[in-house]
């Protein structure tokens, strides 16, 4: 299997599989509120979903790192097709919505804990066994426009469906899961990784193995620790951000219309893939992924809290976008650095640890917040929730001055003094000061 052929893999799955999640994503808090429950019972189901990505990281792990990733995979997105469908049902069920809501989003949070690292793995171990010699940040960029096209579209079909039905942009993410599966059981190959068999009678060892090695090659390693940490502190906000603008832009706009919410999460596709292409360019100019996450991180505190200040509708969007423009900035980043500093066949534990770490971050944001926006209103929501973010910058100038070789860009990433030039000097005269005191202690 030759690089290319593993690129339009990824590329391929990525893309469907985004295109399956983002049709739900402009209206899931709609459909929510429409089927009985309250802001706070909203995101007490998308805290219990993500609790459940978090309770099930570790397991799920297990099944990459031994069984496959293109297993895992498979069963991501068989279990994600079933627990669409139970989302469907159980507005027409005659029992506690909430409760019926709440076990859902657990089943949901497994199949994404599949999902979870279990790609981003199969890619680089087979990019390594086929002789790819590109950068991994680019691929990772190009990766996250794909994906940004396909939520794109799907944001704005699930908009255009959900104004007939709110249920229909659901039953049609169920049929793309079946295209997901199919195209990563004829497409992906584990190159680069040795299988292993995994039965009842070893599932307690691997899992300590598991957990070990999470902690070992990831939480061990203060780099590391400081970008999930960093992770969490921005996650605490941006999924609860990411579902309340639903609700609160139809009160700016005073309108009770379901479409519009379609065309927004398009903008916010088109945000991220804006922060993508940022990445590929001032890639070339910066020596280091710091620099960049600095400034990302920076600009998403601002604009978070902007978009509860913001006194109409127009300025609250425009700020939204720029926050959702920095996370395409922050992602494909993140994902590099992680995977440049990771063994081979830790990757995937490693990554889907990550993601455990960063949904911790998720599950209080969503409760907390969500309770907020209850007793007092979205507008406090963001600019508390925003307000919290600053403190993912003083942990990324942490991961800066562990001085790790994976905070240099490689290959046509390697001019760091094109981005003194470009005004980012600033974060490394801090870092010189900090290293300087350090080396005198």
């Amino acid at each position: 299997m030759t690089s290319r052929a593993v690129l339009r893999s990824y590329f391929a799955i990525s893309g469907v599989y985004t295109l399956s999640a983002s049709l739900i994503w402009g209206v899931n808090t709609l459909f929510l509120l429409a089927a009985g429950l309250d802001i706070f019972g909203v995101f007490v189901a998308g805290a219990a979903f993500t609790a459940g990505n978090v309770l099930f990281e570790i397991p799920t792990g297990v099944v990459a790192d031994t069984v496959g990733r293109r297993a895992s995979l498979l069963c991501s997105v068989a279990i994600l097709s079933v627990g669409t469908l139970a989302y469907v049902a159980i507005p027409y069920l005659a029992w506690h919505p909430l409760v019926l809501f709440t076990l859902a989003s657990v089943f949901l949070g497994l199949g994404f804990s599949f999902y979870s690292g279990a790609l981003e793995a199969w890619l680089v171990d087979a990019l390594a066994a086929s002789g790819f010699a590109g950068d991994l940040d680019v691929v990772f960029s190009r990766g996250a426009m794909v994906s940004g096209a396909a939520m794109l579209i799907g944001t704005v079909g699930g908009g255009l469906l959900a104004q007939l039905d709110l249920g229909l942009p659901f039953l049609a993410r169920s049929g793309l899961l079946a295209l997901a599966f199919v195209l990563a059981l004829l497409g992906m190959r584990d190159l680069g990784f040795a299988a292993r068999p995994l039965t009842f009678g070893t599932l307690r060892a691997e899992l300590a193995t598991v957990a070990e090695a999470g902690i070992r090659h990831g939480w061990s390693q203060r780099s590391l620790r400081l970008l999930m940490l960093a992770s969490a502190v921005q996650t605490s906000f941006l999924i609860w951000g990411f579902y309340a603008w639903q609700p609160y832009f139809q009160e700016l706009l005073e309108t009770d219309a379901v479409w519009f919410a379609g065309v927004i999460a398009a903008g916010v596709a088109l945000s991220g893939m804006l922060g993508n292409a940022v990445v590929d360019y001032v890639a070339r100019l910066c020596g280091r992924r710091t620099t960049l996450l600095v400034w990302a991180a920076s600009i998403q505190t601002l604009a978070a809290i902007a978009v509860g200040l913001s006194p109409s509708f127009p300025l609250a969007l425009i700020s939204l976008l720029v926050v959702t423009s920095t996370t395409g900035v922050v992602g494909p980043v993140r994902q590099a650095y992680i995977h440049r500093m990771v063994p081979a066949d830790r990757r995937a534990t490693v990554v889907s640890f990550d993601s455990m770490v960063a949904n911790l971050g998720g599950v209080g944001g969503q409760a907390g917040l969500g309770y907020l926006a209850k007793v007092r209103d979205y507008t406090t929501g963001y600019v508390v929730g925003g307000a919290v973010t600053v403190l993912a910058i003083p942990l990324y100038l942490g991961i800066r001055r562990s001085r790790e070789d994976a905070d240099r860009i490689v290959g046509k990433a390697g001019k760091s003094s094109a981005c003194a030039a470009q005004g980012l000097a600033w974060v490394g005269a801090v870092d010189d000061k900090t290293h300087t005191s350090e080396a005198g202690a």
